[in-house]
């Protein structure tokens, strides 16, 4: 019997893993096309992380992750389209705004330290929470940046950039071939 069906079954529940940037699964060995395609479920409507902090902590590294690779991954630095780029970018930029971190933050170190608090918030562990959202790339300090990630708003831009990155996904796998 052929298991490759089965296999796709599987699909639309690797959007339940708790670090969707880090899915391989729905990315089929892709953790950036994994990311991609399950960024309009976790980014969509962000309103919707609304009440918890570790989810919205983790809806920020899915968008900063996918911004650093459309931009530096040679597999898609040099295929993902002008306006994707530019949309995703945008969407980094409200992101940020919306959480309160700085906008010249260092993407990897805003990466691992929001996936530090999204893991200390599991945990229950308050002090490894402050500890993960303190210092320069988050001047309003842990009490208001958490309280910032457990009340997102709808963002627009970052609905707009997840549609984005998914679509471009969706392009690369309808043309069978990256752009050149």
């Amino acid at each position: 019997m052929n298991v490759l069906p089965r296999l796709f079954l599987l699909l639309p529940l690797s959007g339940c893993v708790a670090d969707p940037a880090a899915s391989w699964l729905g990315g089929i060995g892709d953790p950036v096309r994994g990311a991609a395609l399950n960024a309009p479920r976790l980014l969509g409507d962000t309103a919707e992380l609304a009440g918890n902090p570790s989810q919205a902590a983790l809806a920020v590294v899915q968008l900063e992750f996918l911004n650093d690779q459309f931009r530096t991954n040679p597999t898609y630095m040099h295929n993902v389209s002008g306006a994707t780029l530019h949309t995703v970018r945008v969407g980094k930029v409200e992101m940020r705004q919306a959480v309160g971190i700085a906008q010249d933050a260092p993407n990897d170190l805003v990466i691992g330290q929001l996936r530090e608090a999204a893991a200390a918030l599991d945990a229950g562990s308050t002090a490894r929470t402050e500890a993960a959202l303190s210092g320069p790339m988050f001047p309003n300090g842990p009490g208001r940046t958490l309280a910032r990630l457990s009340s997102l708003p709808r963002l627009p831009r970052v609905a707009d950039a997840a549609g984005a990155a998914n679509a471009e996904i969706i392009r690369f796998d309808r043309t069978g071939s990256r752009r050149s």
